[in-house]
């Protein structure tokens, strides 16, 4: 890891640890001490700098040619250690690679495809949600908000269907991975080396079924667009994306409701809202905290100057509750125009997956809404620590019919 130094005596200095278990556990309770800091603070156990501001970190992102992703969006800086994995070519490249990339993903993630597969993806939540409702007490993480994306998600990219449950511990130490080698992170990949091993199979061009996303793939590198071992990088790209930040998401949006249950009514009585009601989920309780940038060149925000080469951690889940830029933060409102929110990135790297997370949100909402009254907690929600994501591991809750 490549330490920054302190070129500006304008920045304030934080001994908090942003990594330790007590902030990935409770990362608003201290969200409002990052973001009072200064538009730039600099995180002395780690030397590197941080933006917890809606408007600095929506511009940072913004600003791809300073803030580049090339260079990993975690801790580790790609130009002077190895990458833990090939990186990721949507995640982890710049233009011209990311434009190319990019766009071969975003014609076969289309919104068309998207919309033949819709009937069956709500069907699919329709069935999963009855045989919920005839047990009553469920967890909402395993039972509904892992079960629903593992049901309809590898068949659409058509994963083999024989260790589909190591997505879970792959996905969760992708993510831990992007921060530093902590307990939290040594736990998860001691836990996923039998899953990373299944995702490298999986991924394979003779693993996946003839047809599906995956096919998709590597039909555009047989037409040029990519080279077959970016295909299969690219695949492999699906496996986060699609599959653990939707979970998570799910789970988070189940968890809303079910401690404001006055929205829950809101939203029966007002079904119109349900387009909004997972922008104000991610928005409130974000999946994605932290992603991070490295400067390209020096550069100055507010008054501090940051040097070239230095890493700087965007706090998401921060500027989605920066009162400078929200009304009342802190409340779960689902009337709230959440547009502007950080939970899906900004700019060029907004995640490609989010068409796909809407329309499940949306196909699980849809489920509910006319067969559960009320949502309630029966028992206390379990976090799983994570580097990067605020992630449920259990929400024991009711589903009180109508």
């Amino acid at each position: 890891m490549a330490v920054a130094t302190i070129e500006s005596a304008r920045v304030p200095t934080i001994d908090i640890d942003v990594f330790g278990e007590e902030f990935l556990a409770d990362p608003y309770g201290y969200h409002a001490q990052v973001r009072d800091a200064g538009p730039v603070f600099y995180l002395r156990k780690y030397g590197i700098y941080g933006m917890a501001r809606h408007a600095e970190v929506s511009a940072a992102l913004k600003d791809w040619q300073t803030f580049i992703s090339s260079r990993g969006v975690g801790l580790s800086d790609f130009a002077t250690e190895k990458p833990w994995r090939p990186p990721s070519l949507l995640l982890e490249t710049d233009p011209p690679v990311h434009d190319r990339t990019r766009r071969l993903m975003n014609q076969v993630v289309s919104l068309a495809a998207l919309r033949k597969l819709q009937p069956l993806w709500q069907a699919e939540a329709d069935a999963l949600v009855d045989t919920l409702l005839a047990r009553r007490n469920v967890d909402g993480v395993t039972d509904l908000a892992q079960a629903y994306p593992l049901r309809i998600f590898p068949p659409t990219i058509g994963l083999p269907e024989e260790g589909r449950e190591n997505l879970l511990s792959y996905a969760m130490a992708t993510f831990n991975a992007f921060g530093p080698r902590n307990r939290v992170f040594t736990d998860s990949e001691a836990a996923a080396g039998p899953a990373a091993a299944w995702v490298a199979m999986a991924c394979k061009r003779a693993n996946l079924s003839a047809s599906g996303w995956g096919a998709d793939v590597y039909a555009a590198a047989d037409a040029g667009a990519c080279t077959e071992d970016e295909a299969e990088r690219l695949v492999r790209s699906f496996l986060s994306a699609g599959v653990d930040t939707t979970i998570n998401g799910i789970g988070n949006m189940l968890h809303a409701f079910a401690r404001h249950p006055e929205q829950w009514a809101k939203l029966r009585a007002q079904p119109s809202l349900v387009k909004r009601v997972f922008d104000e989920a991610l928005r409130w309780d974000s999946t994605v905290q932290t992603f991070f940038r490295t400067t390209s060149r020096a550069v100055t925000v507010g008054d501090v100057a940051i040097p070239e080469g230095s890493k700087v951690l965007l706090f998401f889940g921060a500027a989605n509750r920066d009162p400078r830029k929200w009304d009342d933060p802190e409340r779960f409102d689902i009337e709230r125009v959440a547009s502007g929110h950080l939970g899906f990135g900004f700019g060029i790297h907004q995640c490609l997956g989010q068409m796909v997370a809407r329309m499940e949100a949306e196909a699980v909402l849809n489920a509910l809404l006319p067969r559960v009254r009320r949502i309630e907690l029966t028992g206390e929600p379990v976090r799983i620590l994570n580097n990067t994501l605020h992630a449920l591991g259990s929400l024991p809750i009711a589903l009180i019919p109508e």
